[in-house]
């Protein structure tokens, strides 16, 4: 019995001992644990012997906010600004719609001239203080005033107008070095990519300080629309669907490069001009810096050319006395001296049956091309021809007609 009893001291005192033991190798690991959880916890320092790809740093969750369209607008709103024009415009005085009036105010002035106050867009693309922005936002100025996205106010002189591109080039007279936006390349442009628009919608750009930002995508390219009432020809457009309001005209339409690829231009709008529906136009940055030089160069751009050529439409007796192939075309009767036409080699008797690839059936044919076209001095004009039955294709340098005397002077 009492070797019983012995034993079971014994048993008793070994489960104590190694339910202490388990407890306090539990408490142990517990203890490795934290530890470690809490080295994690601390910033890593960068072992100077390891690159960062095998110890990378840790990245503040902010900076997941940060997206292409996020940067695209910071790197460019420092140059965006807000243009306040007032214009001089004239209207039919009221009185002067009136029958009785008309009657009993014969002399009376039948236009009247106020003046009004618009706002558009634009932005400063060298540090000089030079701004890109349509014809249309500073056309018939009385003064322009500008709001830079830090909320200074400056006034502006325009430096030249284009009315038939649809764009203005304006200067800060304040002498100073003004943040400006990188132009990009409008040949590049990728069908899709995302875009930003931004600019002074509403004149919300006086309330805020700060250029207003509207995302979409370039929705199409290469849209011609041709001569328009207002005298402007827009061709090339880019459209978009980043929304484009009144107030935008003149802003840059920028990648997610934070790269200048188009100038925003003009919108569809729905009934009651309802506002942006999703479809607007910009103008390719790389024809328009083209104007833009000009303008700065010689404030305007000469248009003053001639080809030198007289023509009449061809018809089926022509087409049988000249023994011509077709009825159709445009018939050369007249190459002046000294021209460009005769300067290209063309000839009396070419007929003209397609420019720049557009074909040709008679001279309103031309016409239409030359008011539809964005062409000035120094451009060429392609003309297919048919000479002696074979086509031929030649290039006109559009420029002035010289005599020889101009020549020899």
């Amino acid at each position: 019995m009492k070797k019983f009893t012995t034993f079971i001291f014994a048993m008793a005192l070994f489960l104590g001992m190694l339910t202490l033991s388990l407890r306090e190798l539990r408490n142990w690991k517990l203890g490795s644990v934290e530890s470690a959880e809490t080295v994690a916890s601390e910033p890593l320092v960068q072992d100077a012997n390891l690159s960062s790809t095998e110890n990378p740093l840790p990245i503040p969750l902010e900076w997941s906010r940060e997206t292409a369209i996020t940067r695209g607008i910071a790197d460019v709103a420092p140059a965006v600004v807000g243009i306040t024009v007032t214009q001089i415009r004239y209207s039919q005085s009221p009185l002067m719609s009136d029958p009785f009036w008309r009657m009993m105010m014969p002399q009376a002035p039948s236009w009247v001239q106020e003046t009004v106050s618009s706002i558009g867009s634009g932005f400063i693309y060298d540090s000089q203080g030079y701004i890109i922005t349509n014809a249309h936002v500073v056309e018939n100025p009385q003064d322009i005033t500008v709001t830079l996205a830090d909320g200074t106010q400056h006034i502006a002189s325009l430096i030249g107008i284009d009315e038939k591109t649809d764009l203005a080039l304006i200067k800060i007279k304040h002498d100073g070095s003004y943040p400006t936006v990188h132009l990009g390349d409008s040949n590049a442009i990728i069908m899709g990519e995302w875009v930003i628009a931004l600019g002074n919608p509403f004149g919300l750009f006086s309330e805020s300080r700060m250029p207003i930002a509207t995302a979409g995508i370039i929705s199409s390219l290469h849209m011609d629309f041709g001569f328009q009432q207002s005298g402007r020809v827009y061709q090339d457009m880019i459209q978009t669907d980043a929304s484009i309001n009144a107030g935008n005209s003149g802003g840059p339409l920028v990648n997610s490069q934070g790269q200048v690829i188009g100038i925003n231009t003009f919108i569809y709008s729905g009934a009651n001009n309802s506002g942006s529906i999703g479809i607007g136009f910009a103008l390719p940055i790389n024809k328009a810096m083209e104007i833009i030089n000009e303008l700065r160069k010689t404030g305007y751009v000469d248009r003053n050319y001639s080809t030198g050529l007289s023509y009449r439409n061809n018809n089926a007796r022509i087409a049988r006395l000249l023994s011509l192939p077709t009825s159709t075309g445009v018939l050369v009767n007249g190459v002046k001296e000294g021209s460009p036409a005769e300067r290209a080699g063309i000839m009396i008797g070419d007929l003209i049956i397609g420019l720049e690839g557009e074909r040709v059936e008679k001279l309103d044919d031309i016409l239409a091309y030359l008011i539809g076209q964005n062409m000035k001095l120094g451009d060429e004009l392609l003309l297919h021809i048919l000479r002696n039955n074979e086509r031929k294709d030649i290039s006109i340098l559009l420029g002035e007609t010289k005599s020889k005397s101009d020549y020899q002077n």
